[in-house]
């Protein structure tokens, strides 16, 4: 049996496209991975999407939103994809060794933020250890706080901080930023933005709550310990598209590329939602937007080739 429409991922882009799928009435089936969910499964308090106005759980916010797909007729299969071949129309996927045809696909696996890998990262991710300073800045207002990273990324996330927090420190393992020019001088120049410079986190630690970092500067071996509220991971990310890798196009970064506008990949009928193809805004309602019009993009397709 052939699918009229596969989606790979189950973030708020995927999930949101099986809703509209569902209803328009394409019976889709989702492979949503073991990692169900999306980034939002390791968010506690989601306070910016809207409708919650005391906010809400981020695993509790996915799986309402999962209840809402699967009342409309979503089937949801948790696996990973293994494989797929976009080379043909119906287009293959696999799901372990088992093989699944469609007429249209649409990818929406995410993407992940880099860790540091470093004790006490994972325990505390969620209890003042993010990845995303729109999403948690305003939980630290007048606390102190400390962003890892050196690229652009990190100076918008160490700027955007100051909004909130009494003082951020940004931690670079190098002399001088990557990013660039005018975003490194923001933050050189910001009153409440103190740069560390030489130096990784090795530990970051605390009970229940972060408490404080352990540092080493990596030119002198000299170790220490500062004192902090909160931790922010700015060393980018990496877009979940390896399995895509040798069949559609894919820019420098990873990152599935899309016609202007749309959300078509180089294939067609093959179509991408979320984070797997935004570098910009990373937010779950940004990703449930295109998570709609990938779905009634791949509607309009489906139509005009019956």
């Amino acid at each position: 049996m052939t699918e009229k429409l596969i989606i790979i991922g189950s973030g708020p882009a995927g999930l949101t496209a099986a809703i509209y799928a569902a209803r328009a009435g394409l019976d889709p089936l989702m492979v949503e991975g073991f990692e169900r969910g999306g980034q939002l499964m390791i968010t506690t308090d989601v306070e910016n999407f809207p409708g919650f106005p005391d906010g809400i759980m981020g695993p509790e916010l996915m799986e309402q939103i999962r209840k809402q797909a699967e009342r409309f007729g979503t089937r949801i299969l948790s696996s990973d994809v293994s494989k797929v071949d976009f080379s043909e129309r119906p287009f293959k996927i696999w799901v372990g060794e088992d093989e699944y045809s469609a007429e249209s696909v649409i990818i929406s696996t995410g993407a992940s933020a880099r860790w540091l890998g470093i004790e006490g990262e994972q325990r505390l991710t969620g209890f003042g250890v993010s990845a995303c300073a729109t999403c948690d800045g305003f939980f630290f207002r007048d606390k102190e706080l400390v962003v890892v990273g050196g690229g652009d990324s990190a100076m918008e996330e160490a700027l955007f901080l100051t909004k909130f927090a009494s003082k951020v420190t940004v931690i670079h393992r190098r002399d001088e930023f990557r990013a660039s020019t005018i975003m490194a001088q923001r933050v050189l120049d910001h009153p409440k933005i103190e740069v560390i410079w030489d130096t990784v986190l090795t530990e970051i630690f605390g009970e229940t709550v972060v408490e404080g970092v352990k540092l080493e500067n990596i030119k002198t071996g000299e170790t220490s310990e500062l004192a902090t509220d909160g931790v922010f991971v700015a060393i980018g990310h990496n877009p979940n598209t390896k399995v895509f890798a040798d069949q559609i196009d894919l820019d420098e970064a990873g990152y599935i590329l899309v016609a202007p506008g749309t959300t078509r990949t180089s294939v067609e009928g093959v179509y991408a939602a979320g984070d797997v193809t935004d570098k910009v805004y990373r937010q779950a309602i940004t990703a449930a937007g295109l998570g709609c019009q990938a779905a009634l993009d791949a509607e309009r397709w489906l139509e005009s080739q019956h």
